[in-house]
């Protein structure tokens, strides 16, 4: 019984995360083509390269985490094995920029990006949380499905 509640506690906190990840995506690329290409033509000169350094770390973000949360959709719905998903290619990457805070201070930003900044931040470090249980290095993870789910369980903080 225990496994049931697990796996669908699993099930359920992936698909939201997976949902909100994709809607994000949307989000950002609707208000980074449309009203905040507007906002970004105003700002002053500084502020503008600023704008666009940090639009472009969003979108890495953001990219990398829909990336990473389509392969994990393709694990769990038997479409890819895990072994494969555990290739470096799949794995998430560009944390360096992706975790790395701005040097400049942002309040010059228009309030969407600096929202989207946050919002596609707590994600990511969610993201690279959930890659870190499942793929971490020094342990090696439970073959599976089953690995997987006691894993995506773990990090979601379910009993198991």
């Amino acid at each position: 019984m225990q496994t049931i509640e697990t796996e669908s506690f699993t099930d359920t906190t992936f698909d939201r995360t997976f949902d909100e990840g994709m809607a994000l995506v949307e989000e950002t690329a609707r208000y980074l083509d449309g009203k905040g290409r507007e906002e970004a033509r105003v700002l002053p000169r500084k502020a503008a390269m600023l704008y666009a350094g940090e639009s472009m770390r969003v979108t890495t973000r953001l990219m990398q985490a829909a990336s990473w949360l389509l392969v994990q959709r393709a694990v769990r719905d038997g479409d890819m094995d895990q072994s494969d998903a555990m290739n470096d290619r799949y794995r998430l990457g560009s944390r360096e920029i992706c975790l790395g805070s701005c040097a400049e201070d942002v309040d010059p930003l228009p309030g969407e990006l600096k929202d989207l900044l946050v919002r596609s931040d707590s994600l990511y470090r969610r993201i690279a949380r959930l890659d870190d249980i499942l793929f971490g290095e020094g342990e090696a993870p439970v073959a599976g499905a089953r690995g997987q789910q006691d894993a995506l369980a773990q990090a979601f903080g379910a009993a198991q």
